[in-house]
This record gives structure tokens, C-alpha cells and sequence, in this order.
């Protein structure tokens, strides 16, 4: 048997022959008459299957219940003194933008103002507006520009909105629907990257000219501040308000990873900043602009390894210093990766992993150097900072794990003290959590969490489902198992998180090694772990169901036609999937950092070596599969599903396939359709790994 499964983990997929001409391309018009009149018909296929199960009442009432629970915690954003929250509820599904006081917030019931009923303002504009967030001008935060989404697409109105009238103003900054983005400069004008015409915008369907847009003037006569190229995934502005400092810049994102920035000087012209290509800028903190390195930075003076957080010199009227005036921040180790920065009126905050498990570090510059406290949080969860904002040195911290239900905490002279909690949303008795680890084909030892009952498994091991995404540097943390922890853990099930190569839990490191031609390993590493619950008869291939969405859509997809006598059940979200035509889909085209280029003969390979919809065959036993994407989703085309699903059908395999009509890249636009929505994926995890075949 451990040979059987040794030769298992090593096998590789042969490098598939040139595809085909597709016959599917007419599935890839989104809106046209016959893709959605098939639509139509695999949706009815699907919702009278799973509608019917004689536990759907019950699975979506449990649902329906947590989600819309008024017990929730308002999760804060710091805005002037005050905390502003966007909130959805059964009786607003398309959600309120409110807001309160701290000492109001503090309070088990706050009294909240609202900002926003986007609920009204849908029903008054006869618009289905999904809420996308506002840019509020610091230090007022007044004058806010209010991102509103047609069904939850990408595309957005930009509106500008006047938070003490507490109404839009008809003669503010207004954009029309486009993928924008808008920071404010003063008052008086902002920075615009938006679709201004033919040639603005690039191949991936983002910006490529940013222009200054002053109050009162016409888009169309906005000053050209910077513009990129149509082969860029990019250009954005970004501007910085703090107490002692303002500025303005711009990212030239060349790649995915490869961006350039550009500090907008007295002059009004761009001037480049010396930092390398693949550094993530964090913020500007103490006259000092904060990256997080991707690789390892050499200068003159000394050598910062990949994964640290490193501070260059920077003054509002020259510049940015050279690179021999660069300091250490922090530096991660071979077990502790750092995720990212949080920045307070005087202090930073540094939030890391640790063996996947989170950190919070509170730093102070000090005439010695960067001087790190660790914030007393729970350990063997997720930590991070909740809120925090430039003008104010009040920060909410955060707490969570799998069986933990989420907790947020104001720091008090560095000190956590409780502020909302979570209540339970399962009865976790019986329940326990293991990080255990893999070995993947190569021989890389992988990592994952595992919930589940106590004591020994059952014959067969446990109706498991196994959750992976293993790509753009994400890590997958220990979050609270709400839902799941009533409608599956509940029911008997246990459920798995694979930390697999992609990934960003241990560094910039763990991401490289499955990029573009080595995407292969993160594949191995899952069904790594796979074959690993069997061998440890935690489950079996009967009892065993994958789940992953967007790229760990394209991680199920190609796993599960790889490695289809592993799995019984594949839940398959707004996925990835034809990996030949990605970068000519929607925003495909900026993610070649990640996957590689198609039409490069030395990655085209690779690619269409493992591409679920050029490598799925006819006479193989897979499992029934359920994919499920949205029709407003315009980040991943619907066409991956779309297709692969119609070939499935073709071949003779079982499939399910469920698309909402509206929701964008979330499958959902507003609470209840994300009940139904989550109602549905339990239920044919249900039906699937807890019946008898």
C-alpha cells in the first residue's frame, strides 16, 4: 500500500497534444441568447436536485440564521474619530453604510447613523447596487467618493457623497461605470484612472493613463498626469494624508509582481522611487516609506533578505533619499512570514505568521532602531489589525480560530482589552484541531489544519471536506468555522485546510516555487495532503470532497483531472479553467505573473499540460463535480465554468452547474443570494460524501 501510494504522489501528467479548435467559444458571450438559455437549463438542472433536498430548509434556516444574526460584530473602520461600519442584515440584504461613535461602539447595542441604505437607494434608482466601499478625504472625512457596483461587478460609479448632509452631491466628483480608481489630492481635485476612452485602458482591462481632475472640470479635460503601456496590467494613483506629511504617487503595474512607483513631486511630474520591481509599498510612516520585499534586496551598504519590511528615507518636498540611507523594519525567519503593515498616527504594526499561525508586533522607532512588542493575543489562530487609521493612534486589533469565534480588541498603551465578541455559532464539544503535514512529490514537507471530531474515525474515516486556493502569495489562516461548523461539523463532518506551495504562509519563497511553469507543485502538494488524510484513515476517497474558488477553482479543476480516484465530491467557485485562452478573458491578462504567458512557447507547455478544459477525457471516472459562478462576474469569465462544464457534459460525466445571474466575482450580490448560495454548496457536499452511493 505505501508503495501504491509513493507511485501515486510521483506520477505527473503527460504533457497533453495542441487542443483542438474549441467548440464551446459561443458559451464565452456572456450575455448572448444561446449561452444563457444554457444557462438556464443547467441551472434548472441543478436547483430542482439541490432545492429538494429534504434538508435544504433546514441547512439554509441555519444559515439564513447566522448570516443575518444581529449579534454579528460591526467590524470597524477608524474614520475621524469616529467608527464607520457597512452592515447587512434580512431586512437590508443590500446592506447600510453607518456609522457611530467610539464610546457608542463600545456599547453591547451602539446607536448607529446610517450613512448609505443601499436598499433604498436601489429601489429609488432602479439599480441592483452592490456597495463597493468610499474614499473619505482625511483628516474630516466628510467628502467621500462612494464605489457602487451594477450586481457586483468589478466596474463601478464613483459619486462623490457628503457625509454630514448625508447625500450625494450633483455637482461633485462623478465617474461613470468603469474599472476606476480615484484618490483624493485635496479637496479641490483628485487623481482618476479610469476607461477615458479608446487606448486608455490596457489588454488585463484596467487603467493605463491617470489624469489630475479638478472640481468642476470635465473628465474629458483632466490634466494627463502619467500613462502606461496596453501590455501593463496598470496604472493607479495613490495619495497619502498624515499628520506630518501629504503626498501623491502612482503604481505602473508592469506585471502582476513587477510594479513601479512614482512619487507626483512639487512640479506636478512623476518622479520614479529607487525600489525594486517586486517590493510591496506598505505606506509612509515617520518620514520614512515602508515596503515589504518580495526578494532580496542588495545595496552598498548591507543586504535585506526576501520577506522583510525595510523603511527608506522620505521628504514631502525632495523625495525619496538613496538607497544607502534604507533601514531595517523587521525580518522574517525560515517558520515566520510577514504579511503586511498596519500604519497608526505614531505607531506601526506588523502582522505575521508563525508557523501559519497569526502575529501582531507593535513597533516604535526608537535611537537605536526599530524597537518590536508583541501584542498579547490567543495564540494557534488568525491575528491581525482590525482598524487603524493615520490620524489617530486608537487601533482595533482581531482574534480568531477555527473553533474560536472572532473577537475584536482595542490596544491600550499596547494592551488588548475586549470590545465585541462573536458568540458561538456551533457547539465546538468534541471538536479538535490538529496541524499535521504531507510529504508532496518532491519531497516538500506541506502543512494543513485538520477539524474533527474526538476520538477514532469511523470505517471509512470521516465526510471531509478539504479546502486549498495556493497561489498570489494568499495565505490560508485559521478562521472561524461558523457556518461550516453548524451545517457540516455539525452534521458529523470534519474539514481540512491545505497550506500549500502558491501561498504566502511562509514567505515570498513558498509563492515562487509554484509560479508559472512550476504550478505543477501546488497541484502535487494537494493531492498530497489528500492521499495523506487516507493514509492516516482520517477519510477516504468515498468520503472525501475538495473545495476552492477563483484560483482554487483552477486548484480543484486540474486536481480533480489529474487525481480523480482521491475525491468523491469537487465544489468548484468562479474558477479558472481553460488555461490556454485566460489571458484573453476579461482580466486574465494580468495575471501572467502568476500562470505565464500562453502564447510563450517555453510556458504554453506547462500550461496546457495540466489545463483542466484541454486535459478532462471521456472514459475516466470523475466525481460529480458542482461548479458555480455569477454572470456579472467580470474578473474571472463565466466561460471557464461555461465550458468546461458543457465538455464535461459532452464526454458522458455527471456535473452540476449553478450561475447567478448577478453577484460579480463573489457569485453573490447581496446577503440572501449569498444564504442561498452557501446553502447550496453544503448540500451537495451533504448529499454527496454523507449518502450511500
Amino acid at each position: 500500500m505505501k508503495l501504491l501510494l509513493l507511485a501515486a504522489l510521483l506520477a505527473r501528467p503527460a504533457a497533453a497534444e495542441a487542443p483542438p479548435a474549441d467548440p464551446y467559444l459561443w458559451l464565452e458571450e456572456v450575455e448572448g441568447e444561446k449561452a444563457l438559455s444554457w444557462v438556464g437549463e443547467r441551472n434548472r438542472e441543478a436547483l430542482s436536485e439541490l432545492d429538494a433536498d429534504p434538508r435544504a430548509a433546514a441547512v439554509t434556516g441555519e444559515l439564513r440564521a447566522i448570516m443575518t444574526a444581529k449579534d454579528r460584530i460591526p467590524w470597524p473602520t477608524l474614520a475621524a474619530g469616529r467608527i464607520t461600519n457597512f452592515w447587512q442584515d434580512a431586512e437590508h440584504p443590500k446592506g447600510l453604510w453607518r456609522r457611530t461613535t467610539l464610546e457608542e461602539y463600545a456599547k453591547p447595542e451602539p446607536a448607529w447613523e446610517t450613512l448609505i441604505d443601499v436598499d433604498a437607494l436601489s429601489a429609488a434608482e432602479k439599480e441592483s447596487w452592490v456597495f463597493k466601499g468610499a474614499d473619505c478625504l482625511p483628516p474630516e472625512r466628510r467628502r467621500c467618493l462612494v464605489s457602487l457596483s451594477r450586481g457586483g461587478k468589478d466596474a463601478v460609479v464613483v459619486r462623490e457623497f457628503d457625509a454630514e448632509a448625508k447625500g450625494f452631491l450633483p455637482a461633485g466628483f462623478s465617474l461613470p461605470e468603469a474599472k476606476s480608481d480615484v484618490s483624493w489630492v485635496d479637496e479641490g481635485q483628485v487623481l482618476v484612472g479610469t476607461d477615458f476612452g479608446p487606448g486608455s485602458m490596457t489588454d488585463s482591462g484596467y487603467p493605463r493613463v491617470v489624469k489630475r481632475l479638478a472640481r468642476g472640470g470635465a473628465l474629458a479635460g483632466a490634466w494627463t498626469v502619467f500613462e502606461g503601456s496596453t501590455t501593463d496590467v496598470g496604472v493607479w494613483p495613490w495619495t497619502v494624508h498624515r499628520p506630518d506629511a501629504r503626498a501623491a504617487f502612482l503604481y505602473r503595474s508592469i506585471t502582476r509582481y513587477d510594479t513601479e512607483l512614482y512619487w507626483l513631486g512639487p512640479d506636478g511630474r512623476p518622479v520614479l522611487v529607487p525600489l525594486p520591481k517586486d517590493a510591496r509599498v506598505q505606506g509612509l510612516f515617520d518620514g520614512r516609506l515602508l515596503s515589504l520585499l518580495r526578494s532580496e534586496w542588495k545595496t552598498a551598504a548591507a543586504s535585506f533578505p526576501a520577506g522583510s519590511v525595510v523603511a527608506l528615507p522620505f521628504s514631502t518636498r525632495t523625495g525619496p533619499a538613496p538607497e544607502s540611507a534604507l533601514e531595517l523594519v523587521s525580518a522574517p525567519s525560515a517558520r515566520r512570514s510577514i504579511q503586511g503593515v498596519a500604519i497608526a498616527s505614531s505607531t506601526l504594526y506588523v502582522v505575521s505568521l508563525a508557523d501559519v499561525k497569526g502575529r501582531v508586533e507593535r513597533l516604535r522607532r526608537t535611537a537605536a532602531g526599530w524597537a518590536a512588542e508583541p501584542v498579547a493575543l490567543p495564540d494557534n489562530g488568525s491575528a491581525g489589525v482590525a482598524a487603524a487609521d493615520d490620524f489617530d493612534d486608537r487601533v482595533f486589533v482581531s482574534y480568531e480560530s477555527f473553533l474560536v469565534p472572532p473577537s475584536v480588541y482595542a490596544l491600550e498603551d499596547g494592551r488588548p482589552r475586549p470590545v465585541k465578541s462573536l458568540p458561538a455559532r456551533f457547539d465546538p464539544a468534541g471538536l479538535g484541531v490538529e496541524q499535521l503535514e504531507a510529504v508532496s512529490a518532491d519531497g516538500t514537507r506541506v502543512p494543513y489544519f485538520l477539524v474533527r471530531p474526538a476520538g477514532s474515525p469511523p470505517p471509512g474515516g470521516f465526510p471531509l471536506i478539504l479546502e486549498g486556493y495556493g497561489g498570489f502569495e494568499a495565505s490560508n489562516t485559521p478562521d472561524y468555522l461558523g457556518a461550516a461548523g453548524k451545517v457540516w461539523l455539525g452534521r458529523g463532518g470534519a474539514y481540512a485546510v491545505a497550506n500549500i506551495r502558491g501561498g504566502g504562509e511562509f514567505g515570498p519563497a513558498w509563492h515562487r516555487a509554484a509560479l508559472t511553469v512550476n504550478r505543477q507543485k501546488a497541484f502535487d502538494d494537494f493531492a498530497a495532503v489528500a492521499a495523506d488524510l487516507a493514509r492516516r484513515k482520517l477519510t477516504s476517497p468515498r468520503r472525501l470532497g475538495i473545495y476552492g474558488g477563483s484560483n482554487g477553482g483552477l486548484l480543484v479543476g486540474t486536481v480533480m483531472v489529474q487525481r480523480p480516484e482521491l475525491f468523491n465530491a469537487v465544489a468548484c467557485a468562479v474558477p479558472l479553467l481553460d488555461m490556454l485562452r485566460y489571458n484573453k478573458l476579461l482580466a486574465g491578462a494580468s495575471w501572467m505573473g502568476e500562470y505565464g504567458d500562453p502564447e510563450d512557447p517555453t510556458v504554453r507547455p506547462a500550461l496546457l499540460g495540466y489545463s483542466p478544459y484541454q486535459n478532462v477525457k471521456a472514459g475516466v471516472r470523475y466525481p460529480r463535480a458542482f461548479f458555480y459562478t455569477s454572470t456579472k462576474d467580470d474578473r474571472v469569465h463565466p466561460g471557464h465554468a461555461r465550458k468546461m462544464v458543457a465538455r464535461m457534459r459532452e464526454q458522458g460525466h455527471p456535473v452540476l452547474y449553478y450561475e447567478n445571474t448577478e453577484g460579480g466575482h463573489s457569485a453573490a450580490a447581496d446577503l440572501e443570494q449569498r444564504i442561498k448560495l452557501w446553502a447550496r454548496h453544503y448540500l451537495y457536499f451533504l448529499r454527496t460524501l454523507q449518502e450511500p452511493t
